[in-house]
């Protein structure tokens, strides 16, 4: 049947529009890809979720031309046979998700088919998925045009550009509310704008009716129109962020849950999926769908039921070691007994594998009484307090644990000895003083069994052991000897951790004081293969870092990055996710010195951020975050990060970090032009030259050399000023570029460049990954980025603003 498309007005060059008294403001990026493919004929596959626009703009682009439109629920297959016609005929097939049979699919496959073969018909289809699986042989034999969800999205001006036509004028700051909370949706954006022109203010409250709105459109225009079993489905993964197909199958109880993800594939476009490491597909429901069901389920189903999905769940996450995430949902469904066991077994692991700081919440919550019904959550919680910076109430938990240990008899005192130990040893706030004589007696014990330690993290997953998981400043004095005295019992004591310590700690000192490469290399590989050979991946990881600090010492950066990326396969299958985050950053810092700027400045994106919260498991990328910060000229930044980086290192008795953290602050004041760089510079000195520590001043070569050549020092050791000065000079040179300011335009990477020269030619999201290997993700990381940093809010605009910049 012929439809025409009633409008009050129409302009072809025009893409505004006012009819019936609606606005309506056609998508750009959409429109260019529609007017490309009527230009060739060639046939349309639009897609997007519900109130995203596609019958809108196809309504207001074909505007008052006849065309044939069909809803390919009702459609009848005879319908799409049509004479041979002079004139072009335009066909819009639309809610081609709501084919419901193969039968039906397979019918009308053969007639899209015929029809794009057809010089006298363009053909628009429009659906809520992705190109359907039944669609995708046609649309390979005949290349369509794909319009995506996010061509859709009105960018910041085109939204201001609507809102206008409303007569509503907003502030800066609340159009980018606006576009951050509507997304660019186009139903969104309406029904804001909608409630804007009536007078309501533009507060918290209206915010959150607003989203209550769109959910109850989800409600009512979307979930209703499905079966009862997809419905029920999404309602019981929607209570995770993510799931793969077994998370899927403890949540639901289901054997057929693949059959359900490929349902709802072809019902819309509402999740994204990402392929992992050994063949898994990880599963995210978008946002405004996990909500908007997670409430549902809510509201319709009894708590028992509910809470049976949240129980499920959280063993799940508890087998897989995901306590974290596994404690989020036994707090959802009130179980607070599995809540305790979780946090004691989290309590038996060093700072370093566990999650104290993440599970501060869960701890701090739990009652003092409860606390006390175990030696595990005691040890725990002072652990915690120190990690916390609360040293009184650290020591007041490590004091109520040895009363009660007092107390116990048998299997229980023994546990509370062995805990006591570990805490001496341990506690992050007691620095390194009288651990010599603590050592040698927990060893003892243990080597007579009257206790058994707690797993032990000597480095806390950092590539050192004297600035790991303590400061081992003052053994460095007495490396040699302390090695001899009492090397064998602190590997024996620390067990697996202990393997390949004393080479490795020998290494690392020799390395600090500017001692011969040879002997560096030869004691970091015996200890890397010391651990290699039963010991734990954390000594390896020290090892690299020593052999990739000797690699840039004597200027075979390349050569650093190749190890750390072997280093890294190796990591990946044995380390912890911790671990691989300093991996990370030691890559990053390395990297400065190649000059790989780009890749600094978007890894900063990624770093932990002390603005939120500060964690003491976090310094090592905190330190690399104010090198990152010098590099991109955020001095204040830099300052106020280094600050936090000093009362910590105070507190915590932590001598190499108070070293570290003063010379970059004597850099960042040098580069501000304040005065008493000299000072801070010439305490620094001062502290290190009672350690002998060479690297600690010459790695940082350029960002340091002109400073210590216009600071008059002069030091008690006129051989270590000999040293430090020589080798900074050397590093210098060898090493110009290294923390110089970076312009604008060289913190795009390769990759970022190389996105936006496909992007110019046209290329669409999932074009781009497959021609540069990447993953769709990456491609669209990078186009964030990439929006942000050449100030623009879309591809074309970037395109435009890169060309500008002659980038591309």
């Amino acid at each position: 049947m012929e439809n025409i498309a009633k409008r009050d007005s129409y302009c072809e060059e025009k893409s505004i529009r006012n009819s019936d008294q609606e606005f309506y403001i056609r998508p750009r990026l959409a429109n260019k890809k529609m007017k490309a493919a009527q230009s060739m004929s060639q046939t349309v596959y639009l897609y997007g979720i519900s109130g995203c626009g596609k019958t809108a703009f196809i309504n207001d682009f074909l505007g008052k031309r006849k065309y044939y439109y069909f809803s390919a629920e009702k459609l009848n297959g005879d319908e799409l046979d049509f004479e041979f016609h002079e004139k072009q005929l335009i066909v819009v097939i639309d809610d081609l998700h709501l084919l419901r049979t193969d039968e039906l699919r397979e019918t009308l496959m053969k007639k899209i088919e015929a029809l794009t073969k057809r010089s006298d018909i363009w053909l628009i289809l429009s659906g809520r998925s992705r190109i359907p699986s039944w669609l995708l042989s046609a649309f390979y034999r005949h290349l369509f045009t794909i319009i995506e969800e996010s061509d859709f999205v009105l960018s910041e001006s085109e939204i201001i550009e609507y809102m206008s036509l409303w007569g509503l004028t907003l502030t800066e700051e609340e159009y980018s509310k606006v576009a951050g909370l509507t997304k660019g949706i186009g139903i969104v954006v309406r029904l804001l704008t909608m409630e804007l022109s009536s007078g309501r203010p533009f507060d918290a409250n209206y915010i959150e009716r607003m989203r209550n709105d769109f959910w109850d459109y989800l409600e009512r225009h979307v979930y209703d129109q499905w079966e009862i079993e997809v419905q029920e489905f999404f309602m019981q993964v929607c209570i995770v962020e993510e799931f793969d197909k077994h998370l899927a199958e403890m949540i639901t109880g289901r054997n057929d849950v693949e059959k359900m993800i490929g349902i709802a594939e072809q019902l819309g476009n509402f999740m994204q999926f990402k392929d992992v490491t050994g063949g898994r597909r990880i599963y995210e429901i978008r946002p405004a769908m996990r909500h908007s069901m997670r409430r549902r389920l809510m509201r319709t189903w009894q708590f028992e039921s509910w809470k049976r999905l949240y129980d499920n769940a959280g063993l799940y996450y508890e087998l897989e070691g995901d306590i974290p995430n596994a404690l989020k949902m036994y707090e959802v469904s009130q179980d607070s007994e599995r809540i305790a066991g979780l946090l004691i077994a989290n309590a038996r692991k060093n700072p370093a594998s566990g999650h104290y700081f993440e599970l501060r919440k869960y701890y701090l919550e739990l009652p003092e009484s409860r606390m006390r019904e175990s030696v595990e959550l005691m040890a725990g919680m002072s652990m915690l307090q120190s990690m916390l910076l609360n040293i009184e109430e650290s020591e007041r938990w490590y004091g109520e644990l040895k009363q009660m240990e007092m107390t116990l008899t048998g299997t229980l005192k023994k546990a509370a000895q062995g805990q006591i130990i570990y805490l001496d040893i341990a506690l992050p706030h007691r620095g390194s003083q009288g651990l010599v004589d603590i050592l040698k007696n927990a060893g003892l014990l243990i080597m007579n069994r009257n206790i058994s330690l707690p797993e032990f993290s000597v480095t806390s997953n950092l590539p050192s052991q004297m600035n790991g998981g303590k400061d081992f400043c003052e053994w460095s004095k007495k490396d040699k000897e302390l090695a001899i005295s009492i090397g064998k019992i602190i590997e024996f004591t620390f067990g697996k951790y202990g393997k390949g310590l004393v080479n490795l700690a020998l290494a690392e000192s020799f390395l600090e004081k500017g001692e011969d490469s040879y002997e560096i290399a030869n004691l970091a590989n015996k200890g890397m293969m010391q651990a290699q050979a039963g010991g734990k991946i954390e000594q390896c990881f020290v090892a690299a870092g020593i052999l990739s600090w000797l690699h840039i010492l004597n200027n075979h950066a390349d050569d650093a990055g190749e190890l750390l990326v072997h280093f890294q396969k190796m990591a990946e299958t044995e380390g912890t996710p911790k671990l691989l985050a300093n991996l990370t950053a030691l890559q990053i810092r390395i990297g400065l010195y190649m000059g790989k700027t780009a890749e600094a400045v978007e890894w900063l994106e990624l770093a932990p951020n002390e603005e939120l919260e500060f964690s003491t498991m976090e310094r090592f990328r905190y330190l690399t975050k104010v090198r990152v910060y010098l590099l991109m000229g955020k001095y204040e930044k830099a300052i106020t990060l280094l600050q936090r980086i000093q009362y910590y290192a105070e507190i915590m008795h932590r001598t190499y970090i108070t070293m570290e953290a003063n010379l970059l602050l004597a850099i960042t004041q040098y580069r501000m032009g304040n005065e008493k760089w000299k000072e801070t510079l010439q305490e620094m000195l001062t502290q290190a030259e009672e350690y002998h520590f060479v690297r600690l001043v010459s790695r940082e070569g350029a960002a340091v050399n002109k400073m210590l050549k216009e600071l008059d020092w002069e030091g008690k050791n006129i051989s270590y000023k000999q040293a430090f000065m020589t080798e900074t000079e050397k590093i210098a040179l060898a090493y110009p570029g290294y923390l110089k300011q970076v312009t604008e335009d060289a913190s795009f990477s390769e990759n970022a460049i190389k996105i936006l020269k496909l992007q110019a030619e046209g290329l669409s999201t999932i074009e781009i990954a497959e021609e540069l290997g990447l993953k769709v993700e990456n491609v669209k990381y990078h186009n964030k980025q990439n929006f942000k940093k050449l100030g623009v809010n879309s591809k074309t605009a970037a395109v435009t603003e890169a060309r500008k910049r002659k980038m591309i």
